[in-house]
């Protein structure tokens, strides 16, 4: 998610007023005051825009998960926006270096400093980095949110691919869909994939990220599956990660070379998944595999599209990005 979240009428008059702010990491007591912002700035921005508030839940203590796993990531690579006068948390921006690309994840600015530029100031911050770093900047944003596609464009991002927020809700006594072909090729990973899983994912998406795909295998945060599917030559033609995290439903990262691989990677983590709910970005693009998951019974949910800021590579097979870490 990408929110630069719009005033409501009782904030006007505050906005009003100047406000200066500086750029800089989380500190790490500031976890907590991190998680209540992503959490009140995503509960205000789709209250005020779509009256859908309440998806984010009462509670800020899920969104815990935000810092916790972007620190091991990527320790002191966030960027957050500080009031000058009172030292507030106005904003937050994660940022995640990777082999070929730096990734934007969550942006979140507090509804009281929406429309001062901080939002701008921080991806601004994030593109320069990896400007210097020479590698271009990915992200996936809100296709409900126009104001944070408006800001994106405008800073140079380039849209790409469209993915559908599908939402599957699986029965407590299991999936009633007949097993797709090719599910029994697909196994977990093992420990020591990290590097044969990214490389995979290098040769159709032109991405690389070894860091991340350690980390899901190492769950030194949360709970990770990684599933794997094996052609019958053994050759690996499908990875599909699960987040079993209850702050973080959802299946991906994944990449697959061809619809039937996908529907067998994404069957199998369902039917791990009894009375659970989980979200899956899908491209558009796939119009027989989306059609697929509606006979399963997914649902529209919400809409994502990919921007990259510098050069894109030419990508085959088929992507599922997620937002943590961010996959765009």
């Amino acid at each position: 998610y990408h929110l630069t979240p719009h005033p409501s009428p009782s904030l006007r008059l505050e906005l009003c007023r100047p406000m200066s702010f500086t750029l800089s990491t989380i500190r790490p007591d500031e976890s907590n005051i991190v998680a209540q912002l992503i959490h009140r700035g995503l509960a205000v921005w789709y209250e005020d825009r779509l009256g859908q508030g309440e998806r984010f839940g009462t509670e800020w203590e899920p969104f815990l998960i935000f810092p916790e796993v972007y620190e091991v990531l990527d320790p002191g690579g966030s960027i957050v926006a500080r009031d000058e006068s009172s030292g507030q948390l106005i904003g937050v921006c994660f940022v995640h270096p990777r082999e070929t690309h730096h990734s934007v994840g969550i942006v979140v600015t507090a509804p009281e400093a929406a429309g001062r530029g901080v939002a701008k100031a921080m991806v601004s911050q994030a593109i320069a980095d990896a400007r210097a770093a020479s590698k271009p900047v990915r992200l996936v944003s809100s296709l409900l949110n126009l104001d944070s596609y408006s800001l994106y464009t405008r800073l140079g991002f380039v849209p790409g691919a469209v993915f559908q927020d599908l939402l599957f809700v699986v029965p407590e006594s299991g999936l009633a869909i007949e097993a797709p072909v090719g599910v029994d090729q697909v196994r977990l990973a093992r420990a020591d994939e990290a590097a044969a899983l990214a490389d995979f994912e290098m040769s159709l998406q032109g991405i690389r990220r070894e860091g991340d795909y350690r980390f899901f295998l190492g769950n030194t945060v949360s709970l990770w599956r990684v599933l794997v599917s094996e052609n019958r030559d053994g050759e690996m033609n499908g990875v599909m990660v699960v987040s079993l995290n209850p702050a973080m439903p959802m299946l991906g990262p994944g990449v697959t070379q061809d619809a039937e691989t996908a529907c067998a990677l994404v069957w199998t983590a369902l039917s791990e998944l009894p009375g659970k709910s989980y979200v899956l970005l899908a491209p558009a693009s796939q119009s027989d595999l989306i059609q697929t998951f509606y006979s399963w019974g997914a649902r529209n949910v919400e809409l994502h599209v990919s921007q990259v800021c510098g050069d894109a590579p030419v990508q085959r097979g088929i992507g599922f990005p997620t937002f943590l870490p961010e996959s765009g």
